[in-house]
């Protein structure tokens, strides 16, 4: 029951609480619409765009149309100089996961097929399933449309190598990833989805240098963010990001993503999810929110990442620094050398428990090798040994497939060694569990040493078993490694009971 003085009498009283009420009520619940334009692009300019061509004819087979991002990016990604030729020949474009690009994609080979008379276009992607998937709804949207439809001379279903062929002779192809676009003649365009997965120069060359003959070339590439790996991409970004500071340079890049890490802003959703609002709800974005933070700064965000599938989560080992932790060189140490499978990249890493402690530990990287073409196993052991000796070690840890060689050679010089192949699976599987709950330690300041961590790939063995993957990682990850393998011996119980019950 209300008392008096806390009953508000009177029509302005009441008005003004109604009006507030509504004002909240509207506040909370205003629409969530994306931004039509990116965070991030490189400069515009006043020249003519063909872009406003390709508008018009998404009108007609779409039953809505372009969203209002497509159209900015149509417009200002098409410009064409007073000769004709593309201002910008190769063209970049950045977004969350569905969002649209593919839509966009597929109206763009549609226009230069049909209505720009492009003699030759060829769309690949990392994947071929994915090409596959884009070239039947290229295929649906063109049988759904009476005009498009009657203008085909044939659709040719040759695995890895499907076609589009006009009446006017315009083709478009499909290739698979890799070398497979060399030896084509002379395609005008080339569209590359999902631009992240490009890992190397070669599969981009083949397609890249294909254009060399062509009277208007361009490159169009499409992609959500990527990682430490995704080496074109992150090529093609540092040239965005030049041209945006003012470098002279006839990129397009446009990059609609989050300006922090916060999964829970909705300020980062508006910027990242351009189709929010109009394809993609609110709620659906807010149901993801739980499952792994880089996955959903990547995918969501469209955020960089160090390694999208890390089995390190970069959150789990943020928490485990201890910026006060350091090797005593008093205290009983394990080291771990470990080699990449190539032979390029080497690392050392110590661990020992820390006093006054029950089982949480630290973990340093010591020292690092790379060479361009392989590295020297003796010197390799001849800069391990003053480690050996600096630290009072039970053992050097190392991995016969990996470093027999460097720990041969430290074996006549009185150094113990462990081979720790049959105990790589649990060291892994040990070491997580210490990142997980905290109980590995490391300072925070060597970032080599976490960028091997959250490059680190999980490789599945077996009912449950999983080791980090040397080569699936696609970088050097000697230091995560040797880390998995020091931590074996750093989580060992003092005792032979561990637990006891009862």
């Amino acid at each position: 029951m209300n008392s008096d003085d806390q009953v508000m009498i009177g029509g302005e009283q009441a008005g003004n609480v109604s009006n507030r009420l509504l004002s909240v009520l509207e506040a909370s619940s205003a629409p969530l619409i994306g931004s039509p334009t990116p965070r991030i692009h490189t400069p515009l300019n006043d020249l003519p765009s063909r872009g406003l061509e390709l508008i018009d004819f998404a009108d007609t087979i779409f039953e809505t149309g372009f969203m209002p991002w497509q159209k900015w990016l149509a417009e200002h990604s098409l410009k064409v100089k007073p000769d004709g030729r593309w201002a910008h020949p190769f063209s970049v474009t950045c977004v969350a996961r569905q969002n649209g690009k593919s839509t966009y994609m597929l109206a763009l080979i549609a226009m230069k097929l049909f209505h720009w008379n492009e003699s030759l276009q060829v769309a690949s992607a990392h994947r071929l399933v994915t090409s596959l998937e884009q070239f039947r709804s290229l295929v649906n949207m063109i049988e759904a449309s009476d005009d498009l439809a009657k203008r085909v001379k044939r659709i040719r279903w040759q695995h890895g190598a499907e076609e589009i062929e006009t009446l006017e002779g315009c083709r478009f192809v499909i290739k698979a990833g890799g070398s497979a676009a060399r030896g084509m003649s002379k395609p005008e365009s080339v569209h590359l989805d999902e631009l992240r997965e490009m890992k190397d120069l070669e599969s981009f060359a083949s397609l890249r240098y294909t254009l060399m003959a062509a009277k208007n070339p361009s490159i169009n590439a499409f992609t959500n963010a990527g990682d430490s790996h995704s080496l074109v991409l992150n090529l093609a970004r540092e040239r965005g990001l030049a041209a945006a500071a003012g470098s002279a340079d006839d990129i397009f890049y446009a990059e609609w993503s989050a300006a922090s890490d916060d999964i829970t802003d909705e300020k980062n959703w508006i910027a990242a999810n351009p189709a929010l609002g109009h394809t993609i709800h609110p709620d659906n974005i807010r149901a993801v929110l739980n499952d792994p933070p880089d996955v959903v700064l990547t995918e969501v965000l469209c955020r960089w990442v160090t390694t999208i599938s890390s089995c390190v989560g970069a959150a789990e080992w943020q928490n485990c620094i201890d910026e006060t932790v350091d090797l005593d060189p008093e205290a009983l140490t394990w080291l771990a050398i470990d080699a990449s499978p190539d032979r390029k990249h080497a690392a050392l890493v110590g661990a020992q428990k820390i006093r006054g402690t029950d089982e949480n530990f630290v973990v340093k990287l010591l020292h690092t090798w790379e060479n361009n073409i392989q590295l020297d196993d003796k010197a390799i052991a001849n800069d391990l040994a003053p480690y050996c000796r600096k630290y009072p070690i039970e053992y050097l840890l190392y991995s016969k497939r990996t470093s027999g060689a460097i720990a041969s050679r430290l074996v006549p010089a009185g150094i113990p060694v462990y081979d720790m192949d049959s105990e790589y699976p649990q060291a892994c599987d040990e070491m997580l569990g210490a990142i997980n709950s905290g109980r590995l330690k490391h300072s925070g300041k060597q970032q080599e040493l976490t960028t091997q961590m959250l490059s680190a790939v999980q490789l599945r063995r077996g009912d449950g078993g999983w080791v980090i993957g040397r080569r699936a990682s696609q970088s050097a990850v000697c230091a995560s490694v040797a880390t998995a393998l020091v931590t074996h011996f750093a989580t060992r119980p003092e005792t032979e009971i561990d637990i006891m019950v009862g």
